[in-house]
Parts: C-alpha cells; sequence; structure tokens
C-alpha cells in the first residue's frame, strides 16, 4: 500500500534531484509532481498496486473504475493537467453505436458505454443533451448505404433507428436538405471536460493519485514485473532522442494500463521485454473544426451526419451545450511522424483558415443555406489510428498478458472514436480482465 504522498518529481530540475515515494496506508497526496531530495540510487525504486499511464477520459475512467473496486491506483500524465490531447479535441458526441461492425469491440463498448455514460450524466449533474441525430444521404446513390447503417445499428442493438423521408427531416430541421435520413434518437452530446473533473474527483475520492509533469519513458522485465521508468517532464522538452534518457524513479507496479491515446504505440515500443511484434502500426490523422460566425439562431437542433467518409464520420454538424454550432472534422492524413514526436506529443494542431474553402462545398451539400464568410477557425484534434487511407477501419485492440505474455500489463491502442462514448465500458472491460 502506498505509504507517503507522492510529492514533488524534480520541481527544481536543474538540481537533477532523484525524485521517490513510499508507500502509505491510504493513499499520496494528489496532483504532485514526484520529487525527493537527493536519495542513493537503490533508494528510487518503490513499488504500486495499479498504475494507469495517461490522463485522457479513457485514463480517468479506467483508474476511477479500478478505485471504486478498492484498488489502489496511481495515474501518470506528462501534460500539466488531464485531458490535454484528444480527450479534448473532438466532437463531444454520445454515439449511439451505429457505425461499427457486429461484435466488435466497437459496437459492444459504444452501446455499453453509452448507456453508462448516460446514467453517470444524470446521477452527477454532468451536462448532457440526448438531442439526436440525423444521418443523411443527399443524393439517390447514397441510399443503399444508408440502409446498410441502420442495419448495423440494429444488430448492435441501438435502439429507436428509424429512416424518414426528406420530407418529415425537412419538418424536423428546415435548413436540412436531403433525399433521405437516418433519425438516431439515442445519440446525444456531452460537456467533455465536465466530465473529466466528474471522474477525476471520484476517483480521488476512492483514494486515486494523480501526479502530473510526470512521464513514463520507458520500462523493463524483471522477474515478469514490468518496472517503469519515471521522469520529471521538464527533463523531455528539449530531447531529440539521440542520447540515452534515465529515470528518476523506478515504479514497480501489480498493474499497469497503457492509456496514453497517441503515444500509446511509441510508448509500448519503449517497454524493453514487450515484443515488437504485437505492437500495431499507428497512423495518424488530423480533422479541423470550424465554427458558426453566428449562433443568434442555430441552424440545426439536431446533429446532422452525412454518409461516412475514408478514416473519418464526415464534416458533421454538432450543437453544444451553449449553442455553438461547429462542423468537422474533416480528414487530413500525416505522414512522416516518427516515435520520438508520436511519444512526446509532438504534433500540429492549428487550423488554417483556407482550410474553409474545402468545408464549404462538403457542408452544402446538406446545408445549402450557408453563406461564404460564415466559418471561422475552431480547434483540431488527431486520431490515433490503426489503419491508413484505403484501408478498411481496424477494431479497439485491448490488448493483454494472453497476447504479449507479460503479466499485469494493459495496453490499449487505436482508441479513437468512439473512445469517448465507450470510456466507462472500456474501464468496466479492463476492471474486469485484471480482476481474473
Amino acid at each position: 500500500m502506498l505509504k507517503h504522498a507522492l510529492e514533488r518529481l524534480l520541481r527544481n530540475s536543474e538540481r537533477n534531484l532523484r525524485s521517490s515515494f513510499s508507500l502509505s496506508s491510504s493513499r499520496i497526496m494528489r496532483r504532485r509532481s514526484l520529487c525527493t531530495k537527493s536519495a542513493r540510487a537503490e533508494s528510487g525504486r518503490e513499488r504500486a498496486e495499479c498504475v494507469v499511464i495517461g490522463a485522457g477520459v479513457v485514463g480517468l475512467a479506467v483508474a476511477r473504475e479500478l478505485a471504486l473496486r478498492g484498488k489502489e491506483v496511481l495515474v501518470l500524465d506528462s501534460a500539466p493537467t488531464f485531458g490535454t490531447g484528444t480527450s479534448s479535441r473532438n466532437s463531444e458526441v454520445i454515439h449511439a453505436g451505429i457505425y461499427y461492425p457486429p461484435h466488435s469491440l466497437k459496437a459492444i463498448l459504444c452501446v455499453r458505454g453509452r448507456e453508462m455514460l448516460y446514467k453517470l450524466c444524470s446521477e452527477h449533474d454532468i451536462p448532457h443533451k440526448q438531442i439526436g441525430k440525423l444521418i443523411v444521404a443527399t443524393g439517390a446513390s447514397e441510399i443503399p448505404k444508408l440502409n446498410n447503417l441502420m442495419n448495423l445499428g440494429i444488430q448492435n442493438g441501438v435502439n429507436g433507428l428509424r429512416m424518414i423521408e426528406s420530407s418529415e427531416a425537412k419538418r424536423m430541421e428546415p435548413e436540412l436538405q436531403c433525399v433521405k435520413a437516418l433519425l438516431s434518437p439515442v445519440s446525444g452530446i456531452v460537456d467533455t471536460h465536465s466530465l473529466m473533473l466528474s471522474l477525476v474527483g471520484e476517483a480521488e475520492s476512492h483514494g486515486t493519485t494523480f501526479s502530473f509533469n510526470t512521464t513514463v519513458i520507458g520500462a523493463h522485465l524483471e522477474r515478469n514485473n514490468l518496472c517503469l521508468h519515471v521522469s520529471d517532464t521538464k527533463r523531455l522538452e528539449n530531447w531529440n532522442g539521440r542520447f540515452l534518457l534515465h529515470p528518476d524513479l523506478v515504479v514497480i507496479p501489480e498493474f499497469v494500463v497503457n492509456c496514453t491515446g497517441l503515444s500509446a504505440p511509441a510508448l509500448a515500443k519503449r517497454f524493453d521485454g514487450l515484443h515488437s511484434g504485437v505492437i500495431p502500426l499507428a497512423y495518424y490523422a488530423r480533422g479541423c473544426y470550424f465554427t458558426l460566425s453566428s449562433t443568434r439562431n442555430p441552424p440545426f437542433s439536431h446533429l446532422i451526419y452525412p454518409i461516412p467518409e475514408d478514416g473519418g464520420l464526415g464534416v458533421h454538424v454538432t450543437v453544444d451545450l451553449d449553442g455553438q454550432v461547429k462542423f468537422g472534422p474533416d480528414v487530413e492524413w500525416i505522414k512522416g511522424i516518427d516515435d520520438i514526436s508520436s511519444f512526446l506529443n509532438r504534433f500540429e494542431y492549428s487550423v488554417c483558415p483556407d482550410r474553409a474553402k474545402q468545408f464549404y462545398p462538403e457542408i452544402r451539400k446538406y446545408y445549402p443555406n450557408l453563406t461564404d464568410g460564415s466559418l471561422e477557425p475552431g480547434y483540431a484534434g488527431i486520431r490515433p489510428k490503426l489503419s491508413g487511407p484505403q484501408q478498411s477501419p481496424v477494431d479497439f485492440v485491448i490488448q493483454g498478458e494472453d497476447a504479449h505474455g507479460i503479466p499485469g500489463l494493459i495496453n490499449l491502442f487505436g482508441i479513437e472514436s468512439p473512445g469517448l462514448t465507450s470510456c466507462l465500458a472500456i474501464a468496466e472491460h479492463i476492471a474486469a480482465r485484471l480482476s481474473r
């Protein structure tokens, strides 16, 4: 059991002090970087029960679930706070579970996760709204694809799906142009930041410790135990991968969950003893969002989605809880991302205003009254994908000992959409596997 607080990890990094933490009877102080005064090399090793690497929405959900089950949990994240990556750069949509192959993890965990998420939001007053979604066919050639989506959704157990004609869709959304639409009444939106705050609070109240500005730089195996190498994030600011990093602390947990999202494959490659053949190839697709300049009278009250495209669900309409209308994301495949850039989350998130020129024709397929000059740059996110351009989509990979042979380690790869919707179900799934 954890003894003393994880206090500070090289707060004065220029002094190059060794950090450590000791084990205590209950839990460690939260949200502080690990550190101690200078320590002997042999004292820089500590044990922990469960370590979750990554404090995005999935990592937070996993930490909360494990803590609720009585586990002592430590969450390590390289950023200054939680949810700074993909979790804060998405559409904030609660998906129904329509798009995914039957019996896939995406299908099962999305449907289960949606139910769990609505329940959690209601019980904890997390801002959300079940506003419904219209997936639209804007031409006759798209109708068979719409029928396929409806069949997929039914097979996946999505309730309430209904095909509607253009006239009914027009009554629901007067600004909408389509020849047919698939209505998904159980789709919705959620305030992701409030959700993550709630997950952090509940995890902490059940003993979870959070250590930010703390990077897991690698690991090695000792007698089938994965020993994590931990460092102050500041030490990596100017690191280019050309020299060896030495840890400030070695943490030896019973269970480790790699929830680092975009960095997950690159981090797994730094686990000495994990066979490289079990680590999937990583692909990255940036998606930009543009906002409607005037939201005094939002044109839509439902989510509006076109037929999915290669790599994404198409440039769709999202109305957030403040009435802001967003369009996006598009799909821009990013090439040349090396493992160091991926490991350190060195991605480009700026949105070029000129990219709006590509948005207008896509949006006008279903929203013909969109006026020139009404789109403003919003934000961008990057999808942690396991399939590239023109390749078939790949399922979530939740990889345990049966795949890689290391006891107590679970890697999460390719947790893109519907990762937000699925987060609680993913956490439930992982906790059940660790309890076996």
